[in-house]
């Protein structure tokens, strides 16, 4: 059992996903918080409290799957 698991992710929805983390990023904004703490907050534990529910931002950042929040990220990062 040392095989190496495949992973791969839906690459549909690609703007879609970016544009709703922006408005969660906003929304964070508005109410006070650090954004990237709590964005990454809430990618490491699943935890969707670190999200703020002003205006549906909690709902929002559920609505995109966190491994492909993940992808999208390690990608540009890296510049792919």
């Amino acid at each position: 059992m040392d095989k190496t698991m495949n992973f791969k992710v839906n690459k549909d929805n690609n703007i879609e996903a970016k544009l709703m983390l922006k408005k969660v990023y906003e929304a964070l904004m508005e109410k006070g918080y650090n954004p990237i703490n709590q964005i990454v907050g809430y990618i490491l534990s699943g935890d969707p409290t670190y999200i703020t529910s002003h205006n549906d931002a909690r709902n929002l950042i559920r609505a995109i799957d966190r491994d492909e929040l993940l992808e999208k990220i390690v990608k540009d990062y890296i510049g792919i």
